[in-house]
């Protein structure tokens, strides 16, 4: 058992020692000395219970009598108002400093709270927030009734005496608190008012989520009674944060009337409607806070995807911290694709997906940030699988799709053999004698006689043969198109800046296709046509060359058609119905691939490169060669009538000797024009050779390696290459 040390001495202690200590003189201590001079000089310390009441006083932002507040706005201090008998000591002024502390970010909270009661405009956030400082400032007004109701004035004759020695102990058997137990008792409401008063200053210049954020960022403190006072704090002033992320993440519902939250609508796209393709309205706000969109007022088919990219966009600085980059985005990604699915694409179904995306009906708070982050990634992948099961199952994306690879891709071969054989002698004429009417019967012609016919008439009645603008000497030919017409929603995804690279893509093609038929028709035409030429055998040397020039020209064109569409096209398009099979990601990731898919075909199918100043270097090469094929079958037609003028004359000759007259000669200028056509033929074949060339020399050193590995099909066994160096030598 413990006893206390002065316990031991007394026992210890002699009487010697006892009588010996009450006799020694005592001397007086510095206190008592200072306290004994001040009563002679008529000057004593002010009571404690006058400075007790105006430390109450200080504590609500209020001067007292002999401690005021100091007026100046860039000098945030206290006065004491000292008398002439009474003074107030230095530790005494040091504690009533530390009190007054407390007084002064009071009054600095309340006034931002009255503040902002009275202001117009105030957001729902930072209306959470004096609410909460309003309800803390309630509880310190209920500490300091409990204060001032354990406060015992002292007598007024004895405030008014002159202080003896022992006024002190007096005054504490008279007071039952003291300015040492208040300064205890406010302790905890010193570091709450530091925090309020910060928050209060930050709330000037911070506005919605960035609000929360600034408040969230005091989280990461040391010190336990800050982080949980700013974990109570921020769990009330996010209330109205989340309220609009669960309508926004489960609705698609955007209700923000303060501009607090981190997604926001376009105004200049609130008084647009939109209408059903059917013709009926959207009905509701549609969730862009009034926002709608007619189609008729469009002007242009790009809008459809304008909607989708302006409508809302993301606010990265009023994201909070605890949300997150990436659970931001999803958050932004679910509620635009719910709002799309509702408004714009007319889902019946969709709330049984809203049922599924909340089945657990958890309430998003702050404290559980974790199953935040469940919710973010369940609604994120339910609302992910419904747009495209609306996209591929009611609108028929896949469907639209695979009819672009057909028509406007040429990937439906019978069709496209049908449409040539038809139009092949109208687009041959000048522009300005074709009719649209008449392409447009010779398109239905063509899928009548082909298996076109099977698709869907929905797919077939969008499809359509106009011509573009045209100039002066076009031909049919170069003005010729197809046109697929698409409507909203699926105008998101083929907008018209796709649809115009599928019309660019597609006249390339058609050029190719077309230069393919008619190599076919000119080596048909030498096929059938050989037994007449065995009548002018001075010329068969010059049919071999044409034949091995032709051979070139048909390796080359089937060598370009292969690889645009199996290299290419059937490539991307795997990759392409892959993404789609696993309706994974949103309506972005959607556009993104389609747009990637596309240019993939645009910049291999041209033969663009990256490089500056080649964008189209070895496309227009290979137009030109296109070009040099056209007019090499023209001096080829002109050769062949010039042998078939040629035998018809031989054979007249010989009739003529067995005494059987046919007719007269009709080949008489053939010799002096036959010079001219040989010549045309050489240069013609010289010039595609060296255009091949130089077409597989800008190959090889293509940054794709597609691109790369065409020239080595172009140029088999180094084909070009050899007679390159053969023609130097």
């Amino acid at each position: 058992m413990a006893f206390p040390m002065s316990a031991i001495s007394s026992t210890f202690a002699s009487p010697l020692n006892k009588t010996t200590e009450s006799q020694l003189p005592r001397g007086k201590s510095k206190a008592e000395i200072l306290k004994s001079y001040r009563l002679k000089a008529g000057r004593t310390n002010l009571p404690e219970h006058l400075l007790l009441c105006d430390a109450l006083y200080l504590l609500q932002g209020i001067s007292g009598r002999y401690i005021k507040f100091s007026h100046s706005e860039d000098n945030h201090s206290i006065v004491f108002m000292d008398e002439t008998n009474r003074l107030i000591p230095p530790p005494t002024r040091a504690l009533i400093h530390r009190l007054a502390e407390v007084g002064y970010l009071y009054a600095r909270v309340e006034s931002f709270v009255n503040e902002r009661e009275n202001a117009a405009g105030v957001g729902m956030i930072e209306q959470s927030l004096c609410h909460h400082l309003q309800a803390q400032l309630t509880e310190y007004y209920r500490l300091i009734a409990v204060l001032e109701s354990q406060m015992v004035s002292a007598p007024i004759s004895k405030a008014e005496n002159t202080e003896s020695p022992g006024t002190a102990q007096d005054d504490d058997e008279h007071t039952g608190l003291t300015l040492r137990r208040l300064d205890v008792w406010v302790n905890d409401w010193r570091l709450r008012m530091r925090m309020m008063s910060v928050c209060v200053e930050g709330a000037r210049d911070a506005h919605g989520g960035a609000l929360v954020n600034l408040i969230h960022n005091y989280t990461d403190n040391g010190d336990p009674f800050v982080r949980t006072f700013t974990d109570q704090l921020l769990e009330e002033v996010s209330k109205p944060f989340f309220a609009t992320l669960h309508k926004w993440l489960f609705s698609g519902e955007l209700y923000d009337p303060f501009s607090e939250f981190f997604v926001a609508a376009d105004p200049a796209l609130a008084n647009v409607n939109y209408v059903h393709p059917g013709g009926g309205h959207a009905s509701g706000d549609g969730g862009f806070g009034g926002l709608s969109i007619d189609t008729d007022d469009l002007t242009s088919r790009e809008d459809g995807l304008k909607l989708w990219e302006r409508k809302f966009h993301f606010e990265r600085e009023m994201l909070p911290t605890f949300v997150g980059e990436a659970f931001g985005q999803k958050i932004f990604a679910t509620g635009k694709s719910l709002n799309f699915i509702r408004y714009s694409c007319h889902d019946s179904d969709w709330v049984v997906t809203q049922e599924k995306m909340n089945t657990t009906g958890d309430v998003l708070r702050y404290s559980d940030i974790a199953g935040l982050e469940r919710s973010i990634d369940t609604a994120y992948q339910i609302a992910s699988h419904r747009l495209f099961e609306v996209f591929l199952d009611k609108f028929k994306l896949l469907e639209h799709l695979s009819a672009l690879k057909n028509y406007m891709l040429l990937g439906r071969g019978d069709f496209v053999d049908q449409l040539m054989e038809a139009l092949g002698s109208s687009l041959s004429r000048p522009a300005n004698t074709l009719y649209r009417h008449n392409l447009t019967a010779t398109l239905e012609t063509a899928i009548r006689s082909s298996n076109a016919q099977n698709d869907s008439p929905d797919v077939l009645r969008r499809l359509d043969a106009r011509m573009l603008e045209y100039s002066h000497g076009e031909i049919g030919w170069d003005v010729f198109t197809l046109e697929y017409k698409v409507d909203a929603p699926i105008d998101t995804v083929l907008n018209s800046a796709t649809m115009e690279k599928y019309l660019k893509i597609f006249r390339h093609l058609w050029q190719l296709k077309r230069i393919e038929v008619v190599l076919n028709k000119a080596w048909m035409r030498m096929a059938g046509g050989s037994r007449h030429f065995l009548r002018v055998p001075e010329l068969d040397l010059e049919w071999h060359k044409i034949r091995l020039t032709v051979a070139e020209m048909i390796h080359f064109v089937r060598q370009m058609h292969a690889y645009c569409h199996l290299e290419v096209i059937e490539c991307s398009w795997k990759a392409l119905t892959e993404f789609l099979a696993k309706k994974e990601g949103g309506l972005d990731a959607l556009i993104e691939t389609h747009r990637s898919y596309l240019g993939k075909l645009e910049k291999k199918i041209l033969l663009l490169s990256s490089r500056v100043g080649k964008e189209e270097n070895v496309l227009n090469h290979v137009r030109e060669a296109f070009s040099i094929i056209l007019h090499f079958r023209e001096a080829t037609e002109n050769f062949y009538n010039h042998c078939l003028s040629e035998s018809s004359r031989r054979d007249q000759m010989l009739d003529n000797t067995r005494g059987v007259h046919t007719g007269s000669s009709t080949n008489i200028n053939s010799a002096d024009a036959l010079p001219n056509i040989l010549n045309r033929l050489r240069d013609y074949t010289t010039q595609f050779t060296e255009k091949l060339q130089t077409i597989v020399l800008h190959l090889q050193t293509h940054p794709d390696l597609d691109c790369r590995f065409l020239s080595i099909r172009l140029s088999f066994s180094d084909f070009y290459k050899t007679k390159k160096d053969q023609h130097k030598s």
